[in-house]
């Protein structure tokens, strides 16, 4: 698989962000959320790596965040 692109959005809730894909062959998906984007980047990893047998995994994963993200000036 060359790659798959995982929607970041963030949580009304908790504040943290959740990150989500859909298989499109309907065999399930991933989830997975993280209080930092680091956190959040090492959860993706070990969801992608659980999903997908090791020959199957993509090359790539795209990060779509669905709000455009604004940083506070300090």
């Amino acid at each position: 698989m060359d790659g798959i692109t995982i929607s970041i959005s963030l949580c009304a809730e908790s504040g943290s962000l959740v990150a989500s894909w859909d298989d499109p062959a309907g065999v399930g998906g991933l989830t997975t959320q993280g209080e930092t984007l680091a956190e959040l980047e090492d959860n993706m990893r070990e969801a992608v790596a659980a999903h997908f047998e090791p020959e199957d995994a993509p090359r790539t994963v795209r990060l779509h965040f669905v709000d455009d993200p604004v940083l506070a000036a300090a």
